[in-house]
């Protein structure tokens, strides 16, 4: 499965705030480990190494 680097949440600022705001009253530590729950919850849900390949490597700044 490619992966979608392309616009794809609808309602993309709305996401961004609720994220914001389910970490509002967490201290760092506390935000940092909710981020990588959500990181693993969905790479679970992605499932292909490949696309999960792809992502890691993009995030990390290294160009294709």
């Amino acid at each position: 499965m490619p992966l979608n680097t392309r616009p794809n949440i609808p309602d993309h600022d709305d996401f961004y705030q609720e994220l914001i705001d389910s970490q509002r009253d967490m201290s760092e530590a506390q935000a940092e480990m909710m981020n990588a729950r959500l990181i693993l919850l969905l790479a679970n849900h992605i499932g292909d190494r490949e696309t999960l390949r792809e992502a890691i490597r993009l995030a990390g700044g290294k160009a294709s």
